[in-house]
């Protein structure tokens, strides 16, 4: 599979796969494993969470492979695959979270406790928010995405990314001051 002592290119790896090699593919996930986890730990709340959706972001790269066109970066591909399947994470878990409650959170004293206290109430506030507002948040605010990789990520419009991240802000601003916790 090595090309003169190197690293096989992606396209290389893809053909090979298509071809019925899966050793190519496990090697396609080795080289990109790390991104996935990346991505895909924003939006997980646990290890078994996060290996879950990093596998069905592997599965559904390969069982689509066949589409992939080569006109991006076979990189950029599969971090779509990775959001759409956190996005629909998200929106698989947000019943449960909706019944979240701030009730009986207790109020640290040191920096670190309130610093834990902080993230505790951000992650409440953005459970409360509907799965398309929690992505953009997420990708905007946390992981610091342009609108226009928000937009390719996520197949919407740049001027329907800024007006959707506009709508989420202001719902977890009323939910945040709601909460009085502020």
């Amino acid at each position: 599979m090595t090309d003169q002592g190197h690293e096989p290119t992606d396209e290389r790896l893809i053909t090979a796969i298509l071809a019925g090699d899966d050793e190519a593919f496990a090697t396609l996930v080795g080289r990109y494993k790390r991104r996935v986890l990346g991505i895909a730990a924003r939006f997980a709340r646990h290890d078994q969470e996060l290996d879950d959706v990093a596998q069905e972001v592997f599965v559904k790269a390969y069982q689509n492979l066949g589409k992939y066109r080569g006109d991006a970066p076979f990189k950029h591909w599969l971090s779509r695959i990775a959001v759409r399947a956190c996005y629909d994470l998200l929106r698989s878990t947000r019943r449960e979270r909706e019944h979240r409650s701030l009730d009986g959170m207790e109020i640290g004293v040191t920096d670190h406790r309130e610093a834990d206290r902080a993230r505790e109430v951000l992650e409440w506030a953005l459970s409360q928010l509907a799965a398309p507002e929690r992505l953009v948040i997420t990708l905007l605010e946390l992981e610091e995405k342009t609108v226009r990789e928000v937009a390719h990520l996520t197949g919407w419009s740049e001027a329907n990314v800024k007006v959707r991240a506009y709508r989420a802000r202001q719902k977890l601003k009323t939910i945040l001051e709601a909460s009085h916790e502020w």
